[in-house]
């Protein structure tokens, strides 16, 4: 295994465990506080094309699939999110190159009140493993 894949393997596997760790705050509320950069990256990802409502928490839970779709799922491979009565499936293409940055086209799918809701988008990693979305 070359060095530059095992740095970014190596990379992908310590953000999955930052984005996994959650800590309780002395208020009781549970934080994702590891995970507040690479959702604050994706400005609202695409899951805010498809028009739909979510509540604070069911936005966390589909911006951090996006991220993990992004970030460290094979092409075509759907990651999936629920919360309350919506439910979510993110499924990012192969990566491309464009100049130095890897970049990923994705579908985010939504589904609630037995309406079924899709956006389209792609994104760029930036150096420091956020990722932005293109317009």
């Amino acid at each position: 295994m070359g060095v530059k894949r095992f740095g970014i393997l190596t990379a992908t596997v310590l953000v999955s465990l930052a984005l996994a760790g959650c800590t309780t705050s002395g208020g009781g509320r549970t934080v994702a506080a590891n995970s507040a950069v690479y959702i604050a990256a994706l400005q609202g990802g695409i899951v805010a094309r498809t028009g739909v409502k979510l509540s604070r928490s069911e936005t966390q839970r589909a911006l951090e699939a996006e991220y993990r779709a992004l970030e460290a799922a094979p092409g075509g491979q759907p990651v999936t999110w629920a919360g309350g009565d919506v439910r979510g499936e993110v499924v990012a293409a192969a990566p491309y190159q464009v100049g130095q940055q890897n970049c990923r086209q994705f579908t985010h799918k939504v589904v609630s009140g037995g309406r079924e809701l899709q956006a389209r988008g792609a994104a760029c990693r930036n150096p420091n493993g956020t990722w932005t979305p293109l317009s």
